[in-house]
């Protein structure tokens, strides 16, 4: 029986070695490449059952790669791999037919498990995607390398060439809308309107005349004919924000066009087609309100066909550096004094919970570039503010291992980012654990592992504790910890 083989092109020597050696003991054939030419002479020579490749190559970009297999060999499934993890790259991959996205550093078992994927499940045999489709901006401002933020790119780059109807859930200031803006922006519907309504803004009378319109003399005050959003949108992406707050007489009339196709407008006779795509969003518990007869079950079903769930910004706090950067250079953008963030003050920031999430991070990076005379942003600044942050409701947090006060926690991690920053300067190894002895283990052990990147040779080196103590402690606590690539 003829082994599989696996084509793999990467210009780093120490990924293409771990790839083949990890590839190889799950019983593939490898055949590796620096080069783009090198893949592209072994696909014309018909070698190979799958292609992985790098974006960045030294002789070509590997997204300019896929459209010339897929017109030669549609049946070769062509994984994409990455270090520029951004939605772009998630969304160009897609479009040109890749079969699959794996942004840098990814698990090996992840990898391991797409090549299986790619193995079973026949590739679609029709012509190329188009190579040369319009993207928007680099500058999308939805933004994140954390793993939960690659899941949501893959997710949309996924959902581009569908209208599926779509369902965020997340905590407000986590960035709702801007998913739904690129689901519209990256979708096939991009060169229509994006009209957004917020359900919890509208006084619950006016909602089914704001959502569909209204016709002259319909109800006292109704002067003139009102065009409702969903004919505002006809042909692009209608978001309904905040859908659980949606009153019940109005969730019966979106049911019965989401399934019927149709509405008509307040006072209306006359049905008027619904050419739009749904995307909703919330930050309730839907199924809750279902069980307390405030929310329907069919129309929950109707609108949850994609589920997407939007991670809280302390859930992702690997992103929040990446972020405020760009909040910085925004807030410059726009007039504002430019600014740095030293580490330490980084380091504080990346330890906050932020209950107020991505919103409440760029308010405060755009008050202090405004309000700090000095050109970098302090340690002793960023405490400062923190600080006098008094959060009217903090969202809880269950932890693996059970439930953390969030107060604690964030007092913990505070501590634990600062005595980091320090170590990180002084290149003192050893004495982490030591000093931290008084403060919870979990959280202790969780950030210093995301210090290193889940090396738990450099995680125990820093902390003072011998290697089989730290797994020991792993396992104690639950902390995944997985080798990663890139």
């Amino acid at each position: 029986m003829t082994l599989p083989t696996v084509l793999v092109a990467d210009d780093d020597r120490s990924i293409r070695t771990v790839l083949t050696q990890a590839l190889g003991r799950a019983g593939y054939q490898v055949r590796a490449t620096s080069s783009a030419a090198t893949l592209w002479r072994w696909v014309e020579d018909g070698e190979g059952d799958v292609a992985i490749t790098d974006v960045i190559m030294p002789d070509e970009n590997g997204l300019d790669l896929i459209p010339r297999i897929r017109r030669i060999r549609p049946e070769l499934p062509v994984i994409v791999m990455s270090a520029q993890s951004t939605l772009t790259t998630a969304v160009q991959a897609t479009q040109r037919g890749a079969f699959d996205y794996l942004p840098k550093p990814f698990d090996l078992t992840d990898l391991l498990a797409v090549v299986d994927r790619a193995l079973k499940q026949p590739i679609a045999l029709a012509a190329a995607p188009d190579a040369q489709k319009p993207n928007p901006d680099e500058a999308m401002p939805l933004i994140g390398r954390s793993p939960a933020m690659q899941e949501i790119y893959r997710i949309i780059a996924r959902l581009t060439t569908t209208d599926l109807t779509v369902m965020i859930n997340g905590e407000s200031g986590a960035g709702k809308e801007l998913v739904a803006r690129a689901l519209h922006d990256f979708g096939r519907r991009r060169q229509g309107p994006f009209v957004a309504i917020n359900m919890a803004a509208i006084p619950r009378e006016l909602i089914e005349s704001e959502l569909f319109g209204h016709e002259r003399g319909a109800f006292t005050g109704a002067t003139n004919r009102h065009i409702g959003r969903f004919e505002q949108a006809a042909g692009g992406t209608l978001f309904l924000d905040e859908i659980g707050d949606m009153p019940p007489e109005a969730q019966t009339r979106l049911l019965r066009v989401l399934q019927e196709g149709e509405f008509t407008t307040v006072g209306g006779r006359q049905p008027i087609r619904a050419n739009v795509r749904i995307v909703a969003a919330t930050h309730r518990d839907l199924r809750a309100l279902i069980r307390s007869g405030q929310f329907r079950e069919d129309l929950f079903y109707r609108l949850n066909v994609v589920p997407i769930r939007l991670p809280p910004l302390r859930e992702r706090p690997d992103d929040i550096p990446v972020l405020a950067q760009h909040f910085l250079g925004k807030a410059q953008a726009e007039g504002l004094p430019a600014k740095s963030i030293d580490p330490a003050a980084m380091a504080l920031l990346s330890a906050y919970r932020w209950p107020g999430n991505v919103r409440e991070l760029e308010n405060v990076i755009r008050r202090l570039t405004a309000l700090v005379p000095q050109p970098v942003i302090t340690e002793e600044v960023i405490a400062q503010e923190l600080a006098d942050h008094t959060p009217v409701e903090e969202p809880a947090m269950a932890m693996s291992g059970g439930e953390e006060s969030d107060n604690m926690t964030s007092v913990v991690e505070r501590h634990i980012a600062r005595l980091l920053a320090s170590l990180r300067e002084s290149g003192e190894e050893g004495v982490l654990y030591e000093r931290a002895l008084a403060e919870l283990e979990r959280p202790l052990i969780r950030m210093t592992l995301a210090e290193t990147r889940g090396n738990q040779i450099r995680a125990a080196a820093l902390l003072g504790l011998n290697r089989n103590t730290l797994r020991k402690k792993i396992r104690e606590h639950g902390i995944g910890v997985q080798r990663r690539v890139g």
